[in-house]
């Protein structure tokens, strides 16, 4: 580094530091939004007389359009400069929220959960990369950290947020605030954003058509998969929902063949076919997938059954799930020190703690009667899973991405994390197929039936969490021991949940 760039580098550390804020206060309210509404979802139900596939709609639907705006918002702040992209995706997430909060019906709420979902995708993005020209160095690294830690507190703040602002403003309307809440931050985000963000982007990138058509066949796809999940189990799985799923199938294989068309033909394909080359990185990608379905997917497991099924409150629904947060939080806050040391055998010990927390959930939902379970009986799971989670969190797109070429560090991570939501969308649509699979209306004569029933639910969706969690282990010797070192090379930004 030249004496010219050093002062550069120091010249205005205040404003990269405020725009820095500025930022992660945005993705703090995308993230926190993701986990927030769970302990929404029975009072919804209630108030909007909504079904059970609205109610997966809500999480899945969010995640969806989230993970299908990644790349390619990622792609037009290349292009165009990250700037206005994360405005204009802040400013549309605060409106949808407002949306949400004024939700008359099953229509509205989930309408605008996919809005909600399609704008985070479009700011969030622009994060990592204000991040990579904001800061060098160490500096780089330490806002990385930073990131990294907002990533974790979201997943501890949005339960006990939701119960907190439920229990203040009644369980019938109280989940309206759960969405009311973001406008204030919304609204501050983006007046800031505009004073305080730098206007140009020096690596803008204008070569290359942006593929539309590879956007929209893999949206359609990826729709017709996950339409099904969520609407086959209310509907009884009529014809259309295995014609719809396998439709969307094809579909994935006709996305697959138009990427290396649109590479051949010189444009800049939404997922390069050259990355599946590496073998490694083609398991990684499915890990990415399979792990976020295991553990995302839990919290609505236990949201529904412990306040549909048991009666509890959303604030202590809430505080049931607190200990995986806790418990993500301490050990994400060291894992990057973690994987630089163990190298690949931080995220098994995730794994396996994962594996050993969810598996010991299961066992006493199995084995312990309705009237003696207590949230004490699932603290110890449920930390222990969460220490797996913090083990497992952030350094997993490292080490996928380290499967790739140096050259190649940008494209891969937006196809992992893309991966991820992919992995919470249809992990939330099977679970809840297989918890609402489980209750019989027209046999439940008292609150015990109910009850009962709703445990059964959850003891199935969480042995499935169980098994999902195995599958995640086993992928994860796929990938390198150790991660490579790269000088002033792209770094992945953590995984967002």
């Amino acid at each position: 580094m030249t004496p010219t760039n050093s002062s550069q580098v120091h010249s205005a550390p205040r404003k990269s530091w405020l725009a820095l804020a500025v930022l992660l206060g945005g993705m703090f309210m995308a993230l926190v939004d993701a986990t927030i509404v769970n302990v929404a979802l029975p009072s919804m139900k209630t108030s909007l007389n909504a079904t059970e596939s609205t109610l997966s709609w809500i999480i899945s639907g969010y995640a969806l359009t989230f993970g299908l705006a990644l790349i390619p918002s990622g792609r037009i702040g290349d292009r165009y400069g990250h700037k206005w992209v994360f405005i204009t995706g802040v400013t549309l997430f605060t409106a949808a929220s407002a949306y949400c909060g004024l939700a008359q019906n099953d229509f509205d709420i989930t309408v605008g959960r996919l809005l909600q979902g399609l704008a985070g995708g479009i700011f969030v993005p622009a994060v990592g990369s204000f991040i990579q020209l904001l800061f060098n160095g160490r500096e780089r690294g330490k806002a990385f950290a930073i990131m990294g830690s907002v990533i974790g507190i979201s997943s501890a703040v949005g339960q006990i947020a939701g119960g907190l602002l439920i229990q203040a403003f009644g369980e019938t309307e109280g989940w309206r605030w759960v969405f009311f809440v973001n406008l204030p931050i919304g609204i501050l985000v983006a007046i800031f954003a505009i004073r305080i963000l730098p206007k140009g982007d020096a690596h803008a990138v204008r070569t290359n058509r942006m593929d539309w058509l590879g956007v929209l066949l893999l949206s359609a796809a990826l729709t017709a998969v996950l339409i099904p999940l969520i609407q086959g189990q209310q509907d009884g799985w009529p014809a259309w929902t295995w014609w719809t799923m396998v439709a969307g199938i094809l579909g994935l294989g006709l996305f697959a063949g138009w990427q290396v068309l649109f590479t051949k033909r010189g444009g800049s394909a939404l997922v390069p076919p050259r990355l599946f080359h590496h073998g490694s990185f083609t398991f990684g990608t499915i890990l990415a997938l399979v792990y976020f379905a295991a553990f995302t997917s839990i919290f609505f497991t236990l949201s529904i059954f412990w306040q549909a099924g048991l009666g509890h409150t959303a604030l202590e629904s809430g505080l049931l799930t607190l200990p995986f947060a806790v418990g993500t939080a301490i050990f994400s806050s060291q894992s990057s020190k973690w994987a630089a040391k163990l190298g690949r055998s931080v995220l098994v010990i995730g794994a396996v703690l994962m594996v050993l927390g969810l598996g010991s959930i299961w066992l006493i939902l199995q084995n312990v009667g309705i009237n003696d379970l207590t949230n004490w009986m699932l603290l110890p799971g449920l930390f222990i899973a969460g220490a797996g989670n913090g083990c497992f969190l952030a350094p997993n797109v490292q080490f996928i991405v380290a499967t790739v070429d140096n050259a190649e560090a940008g494209s891969a991570s937006g196809v992992v994390q893309t991966m991820q939501r992919m992995g919470t969308a249809i992990g939330v649509a099977v679970i809840g197929s297989i918890i609402f699979g489980a209750i019989h209306k027209e046999t439940i004569r008292s609150a015990a039936d109910a009850a009962n029933q709703f445990k059964t639910g959850a003891t199935n969706a969480m042995l499935m969490s169980v098994i999902l969690s195995v599958a995640a282990l086993a992928l994860v010797y796929s990938l390198p021991k150790r991660l490579k070192l790269s000088h002033g090379g792209p770094q992945a930004a953590p995984a967002a949940e």
